[in-house]
């Protein structure tokens, strides 16, 4: 019997090291594709700038990061708590995230970005600057 614990031991460490071998290290944002970088301008702020990789708003300000956790209709519901974060709204208050950053509204209609919108309210958060799929399945839309 000791021999049998052994050797499944064995096997499953083998099986271990194998995964961890073979997945192979990443990037956080070549994981992520709810990523999305606005405009923080303020509210008097119309310039609608956005973009899936940083840079400045069409205003001259530098964008804000931010990921996506919520899509409804055309416009994206996110967080721009600290980069990295991965957080979904507060529970308790739907106008905050989980981190307590008050949720930012922003309309993607004419950005040339594809998002998922899986009907209704989409919780699959997938962005892209290309017609790929979705994580759910769906094809992305792109808001003309």
């Amino acid at each position: 019997m000791n021999l049998f614990k052994s050797l499944l031991l064995a096997l499953c460490a083998s099986v271990l090291l194998t995964a961890c071998m073979t997945t192979g290290p990443t990037t956080a944002q070549e994981e992520r594709r709810d990523v999305l970088y606005s405009c923080n301008c303020g509210p008097q702020c119309k310039c609608n700038s956005v973009s899936l990789k940083p840079g400045n708003c069409k205003c001259g300000s530098p964008m804000a990061w931010g990921h996506v956790i919520k899509v409804e209709g055309n416009e994206v519901i996110v967080c721009q708590c600290k980069e990295g974060c991965k957080c979904s709204i507060d529970p308790k208050d739907p106008t905050k995230c989980g981190c307590g950053m008050a949720v930012k509204r922003v309309n993607l209609q004419g950005t040339g970005i594809y998002f998922c919108n899986c009907g209704g309210t989409c919780a699959c958060n997938t962005l892209s600057d290309k017609p790929n799929g979705c994580k759910c399945g769906m094809p992305l839309k792109k808001a003309d």
